[in-house]
């Protein structure tokens, strides 16, 4: 006789120190699969969810020792994650450079979007979360534009999470990125100094503009080596605006080498015959403090990029 299919029973969750602090939303999100917010909403609206048999709301935040209530639930087929293949996850298995109890750094390839939405059914987190399912409080510490590869970080403690906020908010992460950009960088334009504001196009694309009225944004730059008709350049940002690094080396006069939003068509096309056919912007390492000492990661260049960059 063929027994039922096991069902999903009520939890009680104690949180732990690790946890505390946490929205009550966010943190259902994550123990139930990321369903859609709207579904977490309504357990809490209804009563289903407690904390401490008492109702609750979604902003409340958890402290140690508070028990959760969690209803039987299943993520509805709909909003189960997207199937994503076995050679992207091996591949993101190869790209972790750095991993330890609280944290790796994954050097993200260019193209993979960082979390999935505006069309994409799944991103890098996604994927990592298909990678280690039972790592539920995995979270993205920073983010990088889609076509930019290299180092990310990503949390597996929502203790680290907080003090990688923190070190970001106080300026202690040291971020270098590599560009090629067009043109022979001057070795006395060290620094630029702009404000950025974005803006959205009828399109809805978003683009993002030096205006008076912007945010402050600064950048360092320094020239890594010299060719014919371009330059690869070390760009460190002090700040972290969208797009800052792309909008500020436009805005010196050396538009990124494959930039199809700021760079120049008739020289991305140009390169791309060079066999650079993608945004050379790589965020080449990372460096910041960590307990008692300092973790500095660097990630290798993709070597059909590297190997492109030599043949110039």
């Amino acid at each position: 006789m063929n027994q039922p299919p096991n069902k999903p029973s009520v939890r009680f969750v104690e949180i732990g120190e690790d946890r505390a602090g946490q929205r009550l939303d966010n943190f259902l999100l994550a123990e139930l699969g990321r369903p859609p917010k709207s579904v977490v909403y309504k357990m809490i609206r209804k009563g289903e969810v407690r904390i401490n048999k008492g109702r609750c709301k979604p902003e409340n935040k958890l402290s140690v020792g508070d028990v959760v209530r969690i209803p039987p639930f299943n993520v509805p087929e709909q909003y189960a994650p997207a199937a994503i293949g076995n050679r992207l996850l091996d591949a993101l298995r190869d790209s972790i450079v750095y991993d330890c109890a609280e944290f790796m750094v994954i050097n993200k390839p260019s193209g993979l979007a960082v979390h999935g939405g505006s069309g994409l059914s799944f991103g890098l987190i996604e994927a990592l979360r298909q990678i280690f399912p039972d790592n539920k409080q995995m979270e993205l510490v920073h983010r990088l534009d889609r076509d930019t590869s290299g180092c990310i970080v990503v949390a597996k403690k929502r203790s680290a999470l907080r003090e990688f906020h923190r070190m970001l908010r106080e300026g202690e992460m040291d971020k270098r990125y590599w560009a090629l950009v067009e043109g022979r960088w001057p070795n006395r334009k060290k620094v630029v100094n702009a404000p950025l504001k974005k803006n959205e196009l009828r399109s809805g694309e978003r683009v993002v503009r030096v205006t008076p009225d912007g945010k402050e944004s600064l950048t360092e730059f320094a020239v890594l080596r010299r060719f014919s008709d371009c330059t690869l350049i070390e760009a460190k940002p002090i700040t972290g605006r969208t797009h800052q690094i792309r909008v500020h080396a436009q805005h010196a006069g050396h538009p990124l080498i494959g930039d199809d939003k700021y760079g120049t068509d008739d020289v991305n096309q140009l390169f791309k015959g060079r066999g650079i056919a993608r945004l050379f912007l790589h965020a080449e390492s990372l460096s910041f403090p960590w307990k008692k000492g300092r973790v500095s990661v660097q990630a290798p260049l993709e070597s059909r990029l590297f190997d492109a960059m030599e043949s110039l």
